[in-house]
């Protein structure tokens, strides 16, 4: 018996899918960058860094599975890579969290794209 094959990721999921890893990854980074710099202003930015990395590795792990949630995984990392961006946009003067920020916005750009597509 043949075993089922699964359908090639589309080019939109594949770019959604390497937004999200690159998005992680960013937001790793800037958690260890706010941890060196302490201070408890960075307490919200850190909660949305966290937010943001697990969402992120979540959402590009369904796609990459093909789960039947990932629309919905997809509009809720916009949500959460949205808030990561403002969080991050309140310390402009810094390199790592502009970076991140852009990211952040990257990804939910692409995220909102796969939210409204069939999977």
């Amino acid at each position: 018996m043949a075993q089922p094959t699964m359908t090639p990721m589309s080019k939109e999921m594949q770019d959604c899918v390497n937004a999200c890893m690159s998005c992680h990854n960013m937001c790793e980074e800037a958690m260890s960058s706010c941890m060196q710099m302490g201070g408890q202003a960075q307490m919200q930015i850190m909660r949305a860094l966290m937010d943001c990395s697990e969402m992120t590795r979540m959402c590009a792990d369904m796609m990459m599975r093909r789960s039947p949630l990932s629309a919905e995984m997809c509009a809720m990392c916009a949500k959460a890579c949205d808030m990561c961006a403002e969080a991050c946009m309140s310390m402009p003067d810094d390199q790592v969290m502009m970076r991140c920020a852009e990211a952040c916005r990257r990804c939910a750009e692409t995220c909102r794209t796969m939210a409204g597509a069939r999977m």
